[in-house]
């Protein structure tokens, strides 16, 4: 696997951190490091989230996963809004299944609306709606080829520069493919993220899913570092750190992860 990628990145990352110490960009930087630590701020956002995992079951493979989640509010009235979230990943996997295998290609769609409240109280914000699992996947072993419904939720408090929060939705199938596996799934994200008036950040979430079908926990935890910056007049956000993992079958179970994230920004 070729790390260069991965190792620009950090370090273009860490001089973002730096120079937003030490420059003192805009204000608005901080502004919008608090919109991005949460998942559910009006703000259009357009993320490209990467996660490269090594050293995957029996025939000790890899996975890469492009997940392009595009984040549009949209204002219903006064006193609410409706955050649409889509999440598309692109998957390139390797020694997954068998020796010398691989699949590329597209995987299920996940899609939820949260609505919320316009304005916050004491620094809390929530959201609820619900989620939809859509099956785009372009090849059998990247997605369920089944369709899912169920409930998603967000709950967060920010102060003093933390933002503290969970978001959690449970998916079941209701059509699909009779021959595959049934979808029942709950995912948890608890996380904490403390920003700088620069807009430089740390945090950390933990990522757990139960799939009640298959009565197995995968989880993981991804600490990270990340800035806000401007490249040419588009602001963006920049996001690293490993991803750890702490649970799951051993035939899916990584060794270790890295997750790289680039954000477009596009304040209103």
């Amino acid at each position: 696997m070729n790390k260069t990628p991965i190792v620009s990145f950090f370090f273009l990352l860490i001089f973002v951190t730096v120079n937003a110490q030490e420059e003192k960009p805009e204000a608005s930087a901080a502004e919008l490091a608090k919109k991005l630590a949460n998942p559910i701020a009006s703000l259009i956002s357009v993320p490209f989230q990467n996660n490269t995992d090594v050293g995957i079951g029996t025939y000790n493979g890899s996975r890469n996963t492009l997940n392009f989640q595009p984040v549009i509010p949209l204002k219903l009235n006064d006193k609410l809004n409706v955050i649409t979230r889509v999440i598309l990943p692109f998957i390139s996997q390797q020694d997954i299944y068998s020796e010398g295998s691989s699949q590329t290609g597209l995987s299920d769609i996940t899609a939820s609306a949260f609505f919320s409240p316009s304005k916050t109280k004491n620094g809390v914000t929530w959201g609820v709606g619900p989620v939809f699992l859509v099956p785009v996947a372009t090849n059998d072993l990247l997605g369920t080829q089944k369709w899912g419904i169920g409930p998603t939720g967000v709950f967060l408090k920010q102060s003093h520069g933390w933002t503290v929060g969970a978001l959690v939705n449970q998916i079941w199938s209701f059509a699909g493919n009779e021959d595959r596996s049934n979808v029942n799934q709950l995912y948890l994200q608890p996380f904490f993220t403390h920003n700088w008036k620069s807009g430089a950040g740390v945090g950390g979430s933990f990522e757990i899913t139960q799939n009640w079908e298959a009565e197995t926990t995968t989880g993981f935890f991804i600490p990270y570092i990340s800035g806000v910056t401007k490249v040419g007049k588009q602001m963006i956000s920049l996001l690293v750190g490993p991803r750890i993992p702490i649970s799951g079958p051993e035939a899916n179970k990584p060794d270790f992860g890295v997750r790289a994230i680039v954000i477009l920004v596009f304040p209103k």
